[in-house]
């Protein structure tokens, strides 16, 4: 989805013009200067449409800088002016420390000039023998009986006794002292801070170029530029989205409304550069691309290339693709016919049927000649000496190959489990049946494969 931004154009060098972002060192790039209305000009800021893509930032379309509102001529604003605030809204008071029910009795005992604790009245407890008489925390100033003036001085607190450690093995330790903790060593497990792990090579997602659909704006008129735009954007579907969206408000606002058919017809016009516009560039990515691109997104865009009216250039773009797409079809055609000559020579079954019933394209077919020793292996394999996992293995597999109806297993093992799929599968495999004397039961229905249904163009109406 496009937003808006404000650029500053920094250079111009012939037709490209390089822009930042207003105020600001990034983000920044390069745009064509046909797109700016009335030419770029260094310095100046202008209003810009932008596309976020994951090589980059595409311009969309040029404005001119905003002005002054036409409601506003004056350029009259409403200032908010803010509330300074006296003081804090919330105001916490903590509670003292210490045991307040008792201190709370004693001063109301010694406001009602009752005798309290302290002076020797009902409530003062006897002192026990570890208990201090006297310290800095004395409010009566009072002497102890067996003490005399010097009660009245602070005592000495006794020093704690420092925590031992809380791992017994710490204790043993030679080299540190009771309550430290040893030294820990570095860490050499744990990335360093800000370090990222190196990304795994391989396959990339397929480039995509903006430069035929900057080409195609460049060369269109000023009220033709939007309808491309959202052509390019979303089709058909999206051009008159965005005609019922302007008409909504234009309706709401009191001003008069455009007309849907006008718009509708420009849009035919234009449907055939923008898609042609649109494949080119995704076909410029690709051949960019080059081998790291994904098989199945070359595929998909060779295959794209059916629904778009070609020219010249477009032309020679597909023929390059197609052939690069024939060759990496045959060199992985060769290195799976290789592996799979080498598993029949090895007697392999497992990793023979695992070729067989992956193929590297749809249209990969195995050959008679490798079929038959395929075939072969396979029915050896599938004996009654064989191992009842194995032969289990086996079974799953050859059941999920073309040549599984060809497959005579020699018999089945002495196993209750082994029965089981030899009667589940013998459907797929009719030699089992034969094995166990039942009836041939008839082949397992086809897998379906569940597509999502292609989105249907409505049908383009041409100028009579």
């Amino acid at each position: 989805m496009s937003r808006r931004i404000e650029i500053e154009i920094t250079s111009l060098n012939g037709d490209v013009a390089t822009w930042r972002a207003a105020g600001a060192k990034l983000p920044k790039g390069i745009l064509n200067s046909s797109l700016i209305p009335g030419g770029p000009v260094v310095g100046n800021t202008y209003r810009a449409d932008v596309e976020q893509y994951m090589e980059g930032i595409e311009i969309l379309s040029v404005m001119a800088p905003k002005t002054a509102s036409p409601v506003d001529p004056r350029n009259e604003r409403l200032e908010l002016i803010p509330t300074v605030k006296s003081g804090p809204d919330v105001v916490v008071t903590y509670a003292p420390k210490g045991r307040g029910g008792s201190r709370r009795e004693g001063a109301d005992t010694r406001r009602e000039g009752g005798p309290s604790r302290r002076e020797g009245g009902p409530g003062r407890r006897e002192s026990s023998p570890g208990r201090r008489e006297s310290g800095p925390g004395r409010r009566d100033g009072g002497s102890a009986p067996s003490e005399g003036a010097e009660a009245r001085e602070p005592s000495t607190r006794t020093e704690r006794t420092k925590r031992p450690p809380r791992n017994p093995i710490d204790r043993d330790a030679s080299s540190s002292t009771p309550g430290e903790r040893p030294a820990r060593g570095p860490r050499t497990d744990r990335p360093a801070r800000g370090a990222r792990p190196p990304r795994p090579a391989g396959p990339v997602e397929p480039p995509m170029t903006t430069t035929h659909r900057n080409s195609l704006l460049a060369t269109l008129s000023p009220e033709q530029l939007p309808v491309a735009e959202q052509l390019l954007r979303g089709g058909m579907p999206s051009v008159r989205a965005a005609v019922a969206e302007q008409n909504k408000n234009a309706t709401a606002q009191g001003r008069p409304t455009i007309d849907a058919t006008t718009i509708d017809r420009i849009a035919e016009e234009l449907l055939g550069k923008t898609n042609l516009a649109l494949w080119k560039d995704r076909a410029a990515g690709a051949i960019g691309a080059g081998r790291e691109l994904r098989l199945r997104d070359l595929r998909a865009v060779v295959t794209s290339a059916k629904t778009v009216s070609l020219d010249e250039e477009a032309r020679a773009q597909l023929k390059e693709l197609q052939v690069s797409l024939t060759a990496r079809l045959e060199h992985l055609r060769t290195q799976w016919n290789a592996k799979l000559e080498a598993a029949i020579e090895s007697k392999n079954v497992k990793e023979a049927l695992t070729l067989v019933a992956r193929p590297p394209d749809m249209s990969t077919r195995v050959s008679a000649e490798m079929a038959a020793k395929v075939v072969a292996i396979t029915s050896e394999s599938l004996s009654a000496e064989t191992d009842p996992t194995l032969w289990k293995e086996i079974v799953e597999l050859t059941v999920d190959t073309s040549i599984r109806r060809n497959v005579k297993p020699l018999g089945i093992p002495n196993d209750e489990s082994c029965k089981a799929v030899a009667i589940h599968n013998a459907g797929a495999i009719p030699e089992f049946a034969k094995l166990l004397g039942m009836k041939v039961p008839p082949p397992p229905p086809p897998t379906r494969i569940i597509r999502r249904p292609a989105t249907r163009r409505p049908p383009t109406r041409r100028a009579s």
